[in-house]
């Protein structure tokens, strides 16, 4: 696991090195889209690079943005247009019924602008919180307008980060990565411990 995550992290910082704003871009897409590109090498690189003079610290971070806002779009109506229907057809093969899928729309219903906002600003969940909010039914520009919101101080922070750096920007991501580990760890157990509880509940 970690040589494929170390080796995903050198695959981005190339794409950035080699394209530039282009890069940023392209990487924060696919970082938003569910692909599990580390967002903090692609905007501590983007600092760097700013820090360096090849690119703005304004232009860094509105590719950042930008980048992230269209990558959560395409995931959100990924979550429109195709998830409800998969999680009617296979969700009772992971315990998820019609009344999850309920509980779930008026949980975004009263709080989706706080889960996503705030969600954004938390490493690995920010990637994949798109597909929920828009099998929840989220309205596009209520989710819209709050992933720009989250996604601003996000990178906003990783470039300044970077920008002040420098060269050493490489070691605040050896800092977050294990944070990143813990994160996706506790999301994990705590999808099994919810698995495992509406089993013995549909067992009783």
């Amino acid at each position: 696991m970690h040589q494929l995550l170390a080796w995903i992290s050198e695959t981005t910082l190339h794409l950035v090195d080699t394209m530039g704003i282009w890069g940023i871009w392209i990487g924060m897409i696919l970082e938003s889209a569910c692909i599990p590109i580390p967002s903090e090498v692609i905007m501590l690189s983007g600092g760097w690079l700013a820090a360096q003079g090849s690119l703005s610290f304004a232009e860094v971070v509105v590719a950042g943005v930008f980048g992230n806002l269209m990558g959560s779009m395409i995931a959100y109506y990924v979550g429109v247009t195709g998830g409800r229907r998969l999680l009617d057809k296979y969700g009772k093969y992971i315990l998820l019924n019609t009344h999850h899928l309920e509980q779930a729309e008026r949980w975004f219903g009263r709080y989706g602008e706080s889960t996503v906002f705030f969600t954004r600003m938390l490493p690995f969940i920010r990637t994949f919180i798109s597909l929920p909010a828009g099998i929840a039914g989220m309205k596009a520009w209520r989710f819209a307008i709050f992933t720009a919101l989250g996604c601003i101080p996000w990178d906003l922070a990783l470039v300044y980060i970077g920008f002040k750096l420098g060269g050493n920007w490489t070691i605040v991501e050896q800092y977050l990565r294990p944070v990143s580990y813990a994160i996706c760890v506790a999301v994990l157990l705590l999808l099994v411990w919810w698995l495992l509880r509406r089993r013995k509940e549909r067992a009783v």
